[in-house]
């Protein structure tokens, strides 16, 4: 299995630098490693040029893709690969142990599968607020290895593709999902509608350090308004399966009540800590922005200024 390894970055030069380090030690190593830049500037080019200059046992390919959109980041990676008959993706910010890309690539092997699906495991620092570490609010749902992964947790992040689906879909990436995220989900939809068989495998565990801009409320509840919004939106468009004018009435109804639930429970959990009333209101954001679909507000993540 020849894999080529896909990075899309953007301002994060010591991350980027710890996860190339990561990338020369793997027991299974990629034919070459695509690095984009979503920055104009280029911050990531010394890095890049210094990781070459230390050695590498894969070509790294550069570019710079300056238009504010991952979606078109994600695609120039794809376009930089001809080496590799699968494609592995990993974010910037994360950490790779050295059986990672052999594990994903013995799970798509074993389960015969088209894309192998694996755990982005958070690091909570040591020195953020009780309540942040206790919440677990950086967490993803996890499954058995081998188990199909349903649509709506469909996710970059820490997966293995095999080429030959990726590129009959045209972009790949869709890029009108560039500044609001998402962009991934859709991905993996269409290819799983072509017939693509998504597995999950949970022993291909990379790790992500939580950067500090986002140990807040006001982060956590950005990015559950984004979420709910990804939602509403795709299952109001029938992206998920066939929806009547019925069913989007009982969807918004159901969406309220969950919304005044939410807000009841953030006040009545409060007395049992504050993680616990967190999770309630983060879940109301998140139904809030299922609601904003209403009249057609977008929450634009990737259109704000990074760290």
């Amino acid at each position: 299995m020849k894999i080529s390894l896909c990075i899309a970055t953007y301002r994060r030069a010591d991350r980027l630098a710890a996860l190339l380090e990561d990338l020369v030690h793997q027991t299974l190593l990629p034919v070459e490693v695509s690095v984009v830049d979503n920055h104009a500037e280029g911050s990531a080019r010394n890095v890049v040029e210094q990781r070459r200059a230390l050695g590498a046992p894969f070509p790294i390919h550069y570019d710079i893709q300056p238009q504010r959109n991952i979606a078109l980041t994600r695609n120039r990676t794809v376009e930089q690969c001809a080496a590799g008959d699968w494609l592995a993706f990993i974010d910037d910010d994360e950490r790779a142990p050295p059986g990672w890309l052999a594990q994903l690539a013995d799970a798509a092997t074993r389960y015969q599968a088209d894309v192998v699906l694996a755990p982005v495991v958070p690091v909570v620092p040591d020195h953020a607020a009780s309540w942040i570490r206790r919440g677990n609010f950086y967490d993803f749902p996890r499954m058995a290895s081998g188990d199909i992964v349903p649509l709506n947790r469909m996710r970059f992040g820490n997966v293995l593709v095999r080429g030959e689906p990726l590129h009959a879909q045209p972009g790949p990436f869709d890029i009108s999902f560039g500044l609001i995220a998402g962009e991934d989900g859709d991905l993996l939809v269409r290819m799983v509608r072509g017939g693509a068989k998504v597995v999950w495998c949970d022993e291909a565990i990379v790790t992500e350090p939580v950067e500090a801009s986002r140990l807040s409320l006001h982060w956590l509840l950005q990015r559950a308004l984004g979420g709910g919004q990804e939602f509403a939106r795709k299952t109001l468009t029938g992206f998920y399966g066939p929806v009547s004018s019925t069913g989007r009435l009982a969807f918004f109804g159901r969406v309220f009540v969950q919304l005044l639930v939410s807000g009841v429970l953030t006040l009545l959990t409060l007395p049992l800590g504050r993680h616990r009333a967190a999770q309630w209101l983060i879940r109301g954001a998140a139904n809030f922005g299922k609601l904003t679909t209403l009249w057609g507000w977008r929450y634009a993540e990737y259109a704000k200024t990074m760290p």
